[in-house]
């Protein structure tokens, strides 16, 4: 490998974290799955709320690094947005930082729906109306600001931003969406473009990294989820590697795709759950290794243990209805279902030692054997109000956020 490839690969070594850090979207690796345990609870040793905090609306997630939890949310009744550096351990605000942003209206939300991303000590923070700002870690200094869908003279999406920035070596990859721009880098350190590229509309979708062939030593593609196709991006000038076609996704939502090894599964409402591998040879190639259409869902994203995948599906008529499905990742077929797990939204963490941690849209967390051949609920607990934000884990803590608060719910005495 050339010696600026060789840096490059190692620059997309994720920075070292501690076993308490949730820093990103899904968790360190982007997938929902914690390096912690979590075991069943008692009435007598329920999970504790230990604080709240009063935060403006949001459905962006939580992020914790370093003992401070992060947050991102509206100015209540302005249009404004601010991030909020909080002590993981007592919510004590530490630092706040607020700015100015394009009118949005939405009766559902009207607050940031992408979730920041910490690398290093910088946070970066994709607001909902397309303002991708950098902060200081440490102490909240706006380092710089671009606001996306102006400098590319792109569209806002009706639903707003919700794709959560991937940081990837000295880029910081995001969605926005339109002709040249669906897919844009810009540098970390200064924020002006990198590279974009390609025409189509952007999906709710974040996207994520994936290692052909799971060979090591190989560079990874991102890989991109739009209305129309999964598509695998060079890093470094956002070349396509490799893509697969999906039927066009008219309303653009679609959860983000995980990834297992160099498989990669994708769920829409429009197509269900699809199973893609991406192999690496002379050139890379793509192909589908299953389809399950009835496994369909529009925004909550699942997450993956070694063998199977755990999804969030959703029924729309007669009655709104979440389920929770597990599937065996190398085939599709059902494993087990729980019908009604949410209205339209549960958020999971799947742990090291087996278990689901799933928040629901009534904000009950509740604990599932994740091993087990049938649905099996262990406890549950109320620990906030309702909520359509997926939780975050870190050091025995769960962050969970409703319409007007974070709360700290700490699960082991």
């Amino acid at each position: 490998m050339p010696r600026f490839l060789t840096v490059f690969a190692l620059a997309l070594v994720p920075v070292p974290l501690f076993a308490a850090d949730w820093n990103q979207w899904l968790g360190p690796k982007r997938d929902g799955a914690s390096a912690e345990t979590v075991e069943p609870w008692t009435e007598k040793d329920a999970p504790k709320v230990v604080w709240k905090a009063k935060v403006g609306v949001g459905f962006s997630t939580p992020v914790i690094v370093d003992g401070r939890v992060y947050v991102h949310a509206r100015i209540s009744g302005k249009d404004r947005e601010e991030l909020i550096a909080l002590d993981a351990k007592t919510g004590k605000v530490l630092w706040r930082t607020a700015y100015d942003r394009g009118p949005y209206s939405s009766v559902l939300n009207t607050g940031p729906q992408a979730t920041p991303t910490v690398a290093g000590n910088r946070i970066y923070a994709y607001g909902i109306t397309g303002f991708l700002t950098c902060f200081e870690a440490e102490t909240g200094k706006q380092v710089w600001q671009v606001d996306t869908f102006k400098k590319l003279r792109a569209e806002l999406p009706r639903f707003g931003v919700c794709c959560s920035p991937l940081v990837v070596g000295n880029k910081v990859l995001v969605a926005v969406g339109g002709k040249g721009s669906s897919v844009v880098a810009v540098e970390s350190e200064t924020g002006e473009i990198a590279w974009q590229g390609l025409d189509e509309p952007a999906s709710t979708s974040s996207p994520v990294l994936v290692v052909a062939g799971g060979k090591p030593g190989r560079l990874p593609e991102v890989a991109f989820m739009t209305t129309l196709r999964v598509v695998g991006l060079n890093p470094l000038d956002g070349a396509v590697n490799w893509e697969f076609a999906l039927p066009f996704q008219p309303g653009g939502t679609s959860p983000t795709p995980l990834v297992i090894g160099d498989r990669i599964i994708t769920s829409t409402m429009t197509n269900g759950t699809t199973a893609i591998r991406v192999t690496a040879g002379d050139k890379v190639t793509v192909e589908k290794e299953w389809q399950a259409k009835a496994l369909s869902g529009y925004f909550s994203s699942g997450v993956a243990s070694k063998d199977r995948v755990f999804l969030v599906t959703n029924t729309l008529k007669p009655v709104p209805r979440a389920d929770l499905v597990c599937v065996d990742n190398k085939t599709g077929k059902e494993v087990w279902k729980k019908e009604g797990m949410g209205y339209f939204h549960f958020g999971m963490v799947h742990t090291r030692n087996g278990k689901l941690l799933v928040l629901d849209d009534a904000g009950n967390l509740k604990l599932i054997d994740a091993e087990a051949s049938a649905f099996k609920e262990l406890c549950t607990a109320k620990v906030c109000e309702g909520t359509l934000v997926t939780p975050a884990l870190a050091d025995g803590f769960v962050y969970a956020r409703d319409a007007s608060e974070v709360v700290c719910v700490q699960l082991r005495p």
